[in-house]
């Protein structure tokens, strides 16, 4: 960075200045820098030293990978300047982290949840506490964990400076502003819902059928792609069949565990599966290099959403396509999306093999054999890999409900997934549906190029966030 964004420019004299600072900016806009440098600033030019259980500096998030990421970026900053951080969310062990906080620590980066159960048991006090910063302070409101913050925030010392960072200002999020902060210096950078210049918005109008060989399409292209589902199991299901039709894919969503979402995440990040399938878990805050394509397999439920989707492209300043793929009994709901969105996509109506999907996704397709099946391993182990199997199993082979009868083989609906709360483990994907990225090539020894666009056709049956049709690619033997 040279010089700093709008957000950055707006809010840091007024934090710098020991102001608390009320800063919305849309999702890419450079947020996390903006309270960063004022939090490392601060206790950088106070030596006081980090007494047990008692941090200096308080960062709350609503999520752990948003949590990890802010931590990323501490990190090297305080390092150079002597300061000691920590992350502290749910999903591990408290072991580690109740060392960390008694040996002192100057930045704490938490989710709600396990903060205060930190709290609670006496691990970390918050009397001394300078700084608190409430980073996408409208989705923990969304997320409900909004009295917890409260109690958190409360537990502070009443003159520490405050510095809260939103997309959106709602009611939620005014409450805490009235309570906790004292005269705050409000920087609005631009709309709640103004889009970003270079993301490039489409539409794809398609027939079910031609749902899941458009997406192996679009995915098969150059560059990291970011799909999105409704729900946990449609990440899971989808994933399954990416990987079946050759394109290296991991999955993200609240039933993995915490090591998994976080191995998952980092391959995605190095290259080693270039497609990631998400719950909206990934779409506040995160943020990986290059991510070229947003797709949304199933549209959001709304357009806050829907934004947040789209914001994991375009980012910093650079280029994006966010594509939106929509049923004909999805119509009105997109249209009415798009309109709350602010958003002027361009539609068009297409089937397998159409131009404008190279157009959308440039680049030759590459697909990779998919990796061999793995010996069995005892139930509830959680060391293997994370991408899912497709190679075969035990029994015979079956025709799923779905595929003899035409319909969805249950009546779920798909309704917007809960997952991404800190304060949740989650439950983890039994062993042996899962397996690394990386080792598609295994057989191979590599990447192995296919031409055309239509390597989904085989799997041509609609993706539905509820249908378990996945188990077509398991082969008896």
């Amino acid at each position: 960075m040279t010089k700093p964004f709008p957000i950055q420019a707006a809010t840091l004299p007024d934090s710098l200045a020991g102001k608390d600072v009320l800063g919305r900016g849309r999702t890419g806009s450079g947020k996390t820098y903006a309270f960063v440098l004022p939090v490392l600033a601060r206790l950088a030019t106070n030596r006081a030293k980090a007494r047990p259980n008692r941090p200096r500096a308080l960062i709350l998030a609503p999520t752990r990978e948003l949590a990890t990421q802010i931590q990323a970026s501490i990190t090297p900053l305080a390092d150079t300047l002597g300061l000691r951080s920590m992350t502290v969310f749910g999903g591990v062990g408290h072991g580690p982290q109740i060392n960390g906080l008694r040996k002192g620590v100057d930045i704490v980066v938490a989710c709600p949840g396990r903060l205060e159960d930190h709290v609670q048991a006496g691990h970390a006090k918050l009397d001394a506490v300078e700084i608190t910063v409430l980073d996408e302070a409208d989705h923990m409101a969304d997320l409900g964990f909004l009295p917890a913050v409260r109690r958190i925030l409360e537990a502070t010392p009443a003159g520490a400076q405050r510095l809260l960072f939103s997309a959106t200002l709602d009611a939620g999020v005014d409450v805490l502003v009235r309570r906790f902060m004292n005269d705050p210096a409000t920087h609005s950078v631009d709309s709640a819902q103004s889009p970003v210049a270079k993301m490039a918005h489409h539409v794809l109008h398609i027939q079910p059928a031609n749902r899941l060989p458009v997406l192996v399409d679009l995915t098969a292209a150059p560059g990291r792609s970011l799909v999105f589902t409704r729900t946990k199991y449609g990440a899971k299901a989808l994933t399954k069949k990416l990987i079946a039709q050759g394109v290296p894919a991991v999955e993200l969503h609240g039933n993995l565990s915490q090591g998994a979402r976080t191995r998952n995440l980092e391959a995605f990040a190095a290259g080693t599966a270039k497609t990631m399938v998400a719950t909206d878990i990934a779409a506040r805050g995160i943020h990986v290099d290059d991510v070229a394509l947003v797709i949304h397999a199933d549209p959001p439920v709304e357009h806050k959403a829907y934004l947040h989707r789209s914001g994991r492209t375009a980012r910093a300043g650079a280029e994006g396509t966010v594509v939106t793929l929509m049923t004909d009994e999805q119509v009105r709901e997109v249209r009415d999306l798009t309109r709350q969105a602010g958003i002027r996509p361009t539609v068009t109506k297409l089937t397998t093999g159409d131009p404008l999907l190279t157009e959308l996704a440039p680049g030759e397709r590459t697909y990779v054999e998919p990796p061999p099946a793995a010996p069995a391993s005892p139930r509830g182990d959680q060391s293997g890999p994370d991408v899912a199997r497709t190679g075969p199993r035990r029994g015979r082979r079956r025709t799923p409900a779905a595929a003899r009868s035409g319909k969805p083989a249950n009546g779920r609906s798909g309704g917007a997934s809960a997952a991404g709360r800190s304060g949740s483990t989650g439950t983890a994907p039994r062993s042996g549906s899962k397996s690394a990225p990386g080792r598609s090539g295994a057989k191979s020894g590599g990447p192995s190029s296919r031409s055309g666009s239509s390597a989904g056709a085989g799997g041509a049956a609609a993706f539905s966030a509820g249908a378990r049709s996945s188990r077509s690619s398991r082969r008896g033997r």
